[in-house]
């Protein structure tokens, strides 16, 4: 599944019947930095009803972290709904709340779901996003003498060189690349180059925004 990510905070308001919808969203890597936000929440609009609330949250190795709260409102009509339009959308590492000012007519469970829904549509539409994508970490060592060319000619390729050391007589060139990689290296340096795998790179990199609905 991709995995998208906010690059900022936001936030948007819906009214509905007289009662208001503000919704606030950020990018949070950890469940304490999700809880953040609801208590930013809660402390900037503290004579607010509900402080409806979700966040997806990415684990190493593990499944992400999902929570939604409904904070008084019927059961199902307001957390959970938030959290579905979050991975409808692929959303990680994001927590959004959903702050409702009552105005005095009953929206009932359906009307609920679909005013909190799109309280959370409304805050995310269009913003920018991010792709986490993961690459090997490769190491080059090649003779002193020749490596300033060897790294120029990598990056004239278009790969990712994340840094370099030089020795006495040699030099270390950390690439993040994939597969072939070693085939262009052994290329460039008429095979005097060396390449090991010394671990991963993980990046956010652009990827468009969301959709405006």
């Amino acid at each position: 599944m991709t995995e998208l990510r906010l690059t900022r905070p936001g936030r948007a308001e819906i009214e509905i019947k007289r009662s208001r919808f503000i919704a606030l969203s950020r990018p949070a890597a950890s469940a304490e930095e999700a809880r953040a936000l609801l208590a930013d929440a809660r402390a900037e609009f503290p004579d607010a009803r509900h402080h409806c609330s979700a966040y997806v949250v990415s684990v190493p190795s593990a499944q992400p972290i999902l929570h939604s709260s409904d904070d008084g409102e019927p059961s199902g009509t307001a957390g959970r709904p938030m959290l579905d339009v979050l991975t409808g959308n692929e959303l990680m590492d994001v927590a959004v709340v959903v702050v409702r000012y009552f105005g005095g007519t009953l929206l009932g469970t359906g009307g609920l779901v679909r005013a909190y829904s799109d309280a959370v549509r409304e805050v995310l539409s269009g913003e920018p996003v991010t792709r986490r994508i993961t690459r090997p970490l490769m190491r080059v060592t090649a003779m002193h003498a020749t490596a300033g060319k060897l790294e120029a000619d990598l990056r004239g390729r278009g790969f990712d060189v994340v840094g370099t050391e030089y020795g006495p007589t040699r030099a270390h060139i950390d690439v993040a690349a994939g597969q072939g990689f070693a085939e262009d290296v052994a290329e460039l340096s008429a095979g005097a180059a060396q390449v090991e795998v010394v671990g991963v790179v993980v990046r956010d990199v652009p990827a468009g925004t969301l959709p405006t609905w």
